[in-house]
């Protein structure tokens, strides 16, 4: 089995995609309203947009996203994308890209399960949390 978080956007997947793209690495496959079968299930100016993007991380996981039409599009509630990193420069490095012009729901900082714990929504509206193993 497997699991893999996939994230819908108002327009910006691809834009976000290429931002997690940087700060993971991994491998960015992005296809594209207009390059598929479902162009004509979308209006001309959204034709542009991805259907489907797939980033797989360096450790194989991957992060999987999509643009959703403006009347389709929901916040994402209830949850959120779970890193765990292996040292705390790391954590630190990924929370203030993400956090960079986001907003910070809980500061990096020692917990009793973590040495390093924090959580964070991105400029995409995608909510993280990171934590050091």
């Amino acid at each position: 089995m497997r699991v893999e978080p996939h994230l819908t956007f108002r327009g910006d997947c691809e834009q976000a995609f290429r931002f997690y793209e940087r700060l993971f690495g991994g491998k960015l496959v992005v296809m594209s309203y207009g390059s598929s079968p479902a162009a004509s299930t979308v209006p001309e100016g959204w034709r542009s947009k991805v259907v489907h993007a797939t980033l797989t991380l360096p450790d194989g996981n991957a992060l999987l996203g999509a643009d959703v039409l403006p009347e389709q599009f929901e916040r994402p509630q209830g949850m959120y994308v779970f890193l765990a990193l292996r040292d705390a420069s790391e954590a630190e490095r990924v929370f203030a890209a993400l956090a960079d012009g986001g907003s910070v729901r809980m500061p990096l900082q020692k917990t009793f399960w973590s040495p390093s714990f924090g959580a964070v929504v991105d400029r995409f509206g995608t909510p993280w949390e990171i934590t050091v193993e």
